[in-house]
């Protein structure tokens, strides 16, 4: 995903719009509720995999520029093998701001929150009763910082009705990570567990969604 090249088309349509359509919307409702369908780009070591899923979203206008909205959706699929892995639920909040004409419009936006994995983090615990060195495996949820930056294009089939495409790039911000892994003493000959920390990264996933919302 080329950001540099998403923002610099969004700045051109929004520079570009008033010779496009000289035509006004109508009177702008200020509430806006909406079911929506999501593709989200996962990191799969190495790799990139592409997981649906769903959510809602409400948007308050507060004029013909600026929006407030708030967001969430799930990805349902369990992810055994991605690097971070279960399910993804997705919480965001923020502004829309652009330019609407009578029968369509565009906006760009950027809506910070949180992205959480249900096996975000994968253990290696001790079995205490155990005779002898034995582990066990444990996945626990994490949550992490995101922002979701980008472009949205609406149609408006009527004054209650808006049908609307979003594409942008979510970023999300790992912070560091300790967990356990198995080490080797060599003067004992035994193993044992030892900490081990990932480092902070930020990471960006190409995310789809487009949705039908009811206006009043």
């Amino acid at each position: 995903m080329n950001r540099n090249l998403l923002l610099s088309l969004i700045a051109l349509l929004l520079m570009q719009s008033p010779a496009l359509s000289q035509s006004q919307p109508p009177e702008l409702p200020k509430f806006e509720v909406a079911g929506e369908f999501t593709t989200l780009e996962r990191e799969n070591f190495g790799s990139r995999k592409t997981e649906p899923g769903f959510g809602g979203r409400f948007t308050y206008n507060l004029n013909e520029v600026f929006s407030l909205e708030t967001a969430a959706y799930l990805l349902p699929k369990e992810c055994d093998f991605c690097e971070h892995g279960g399910r993804v639920t997705e919480l965001f909040g923020g502004v829309k701001i652009g330019k609407r004409f009578e029968k369509w419009g565009i906006f760009g936006k950027a809506r910070p929150g949180l992205v959480s994995f249900s096996k975000g983090e994968l253990d290696i615990v001790s079995v205490p009763a155990a005779p002898s060195f034995m582990v066990d495996f444990e996945t626990h949820r994490t949550t992490h910082f995101a922002t979701d930056l980008g472009g949205v294009v609406e149609f408006y089939v009527s004054k209650r009705i808006v049908t609307r495409f979003d594409a942008g790039d979510t970023i999300i911000h790992f912070g560091p990570q300790t967990t356990s892994v198995i080490g080797f003493n060599q003067q004992t000959n035994t193993l044992f567990l030892m900490p081990f920390t990932t480092p902070a990264k930020t990471t960006h996933h190409f995310q789809f969604m487009t949705s039908v919302g009811f206006r009043f």
